[in-house]
């Protein structure tokens, strides 16, 4: 963007047409007659370059005022900027990768309660602003897959990539889970630090106890909102069979309980997930909860352009006093 520091000085282009007109009236009054009994010779005589380039000095007058007044109105060129002065949430997104999340009763059997929660964390990761987000997944064990960070795009690859746990360490470990993700939390600064833990299961694996990691979350100011994803009663799960596949009655199993405990204990909710739908009310109310309030500075960096109308404004003067006192010089 452009601006003038000092537009008063604009004004002045108003004596310009003035200018103008007045010489264009001295040129006319200057106009004289000459009687010849036959002008066929003069007409056969060209006007010269001279007479053609006569009234070139007061272009170059005017375009110089031009230009000097506005140098004297000291034309700036701006950057605008955005300085983030509000510290955002650092998030880390516990998720429950054992086999039982191969289940397929939040959609209609179309896809995976972890397919499900992938895309919702993924719709929930999109919808946030200066926030840190982290991913732990944990089944008998608890690794973190992506530490916390501001770029989402590489939140989004490692996400991407969680699948379901291998035989070799299938289980539930919530507690590990939970302190896995707190130990990402614990030396944040952010001003808000929070877990969202989702299973579908209760813990059966690990040697922490998911009240043992809550209390610890709650000793280094870390909420926990905890998820438990799954629908009501008995499911048709499909598994591997000698025939092939087949669906087998499983019962959903899962410690609201102890969820319910864990999310009070460090001043965080308890929700049921029941359906891809509700998982998407849930996440989107827990990013309600957690919202950050951006605040945003916005400045402009100036900088002076008046050398660009200053020097041509100068040089088309010079060369004005220089072709008048010279080429198109004018004898009394």
């Amino acid at each position: 963007m452009m601006r003038f520091a000092n537009p008063e000085w604009l004004l002045l282009l108003l004596f310009i047409p003035v200018l103008i007109y007045r010489y264009i009236g001295r040129e006319r009054r200057k106009s004289g007659r000459i009687r010849f009994s036959d002008t066929r010779l003069f007409r056969r005589i060209g006007p010269s370059l001279s007479l053609k380039l006569r009234h070139s000095l007061i272009a170059f007058r005017c375009v110089a005022l031009a230009l000097l007044i506005a140098a004297m109105a000291r034309p700036q060129s701006g950057r605008e900027g955005r300085e983030i002065l509000s510290q955002g949430i650092d998030i880390a997104l516990a998720i429950d990768v054992s086999s039982s999340m191969e289940a397929k009763d939040l959609a209609d059997q179309r896809k995976t309660r972890l397919e499900v929660c992938k895309e919702v964390v993924a719709q929930f990761a999109q919808g946030r602003a200066n926030d840190r987000l982290g991913l732990v997944v944990f089944a008998a064990e608890a690794y973190t897959q992506c530490p916390l960070t501001l770029d989402y795009g590489v939140f989004l690859s490692f996400l991407d990539g969680v699948e379901i746990a291998g035989k070799d360490w299938d289980g539930t470990a919530i507690g590990l889970g939970i302190a896995t993700a707190v130990n990402r939390l614990r030396e944040s600064e952010a001003k808000s630090k929070v877990i969202i833990l989702l299973t579908d299961g209760k813990n059966n694996r690990g040697e922490i106890d998911p009240m043992t990691a809550a209390r610890a979350a709650e000793a280094v100011g870390i909420r926990i909102y905890a998820i438990g994803a799954g629908s009501r009663g008995t499911i048709m799960q499909e598994v591997d069979g000698i025939f092939g596949k087949r669906f087998v009655p499983v019962k959903v199993e899962i410690d609201e309980e102890t969820l319910k405990k864990v999310a009070d204990a460090t001043g965080g909710k308890y929700f049921r997930a029941t359906s891809e739908e509700k998982l998407e009310e849930i996440y989107a109310e827990i990013g309600e909860m957690e919202k950050t309030e951006i605040k945003v500075r916005e400045y402009v960096d100036y900088r002076e352009l008046f050398h660009l109308f200053l020097y041509p404004g100068l040089a088309l003067l010079s060369l004005e006093l220089v072709l008048g006192n010279t080429r198109f010089r004018r004898l009394p």
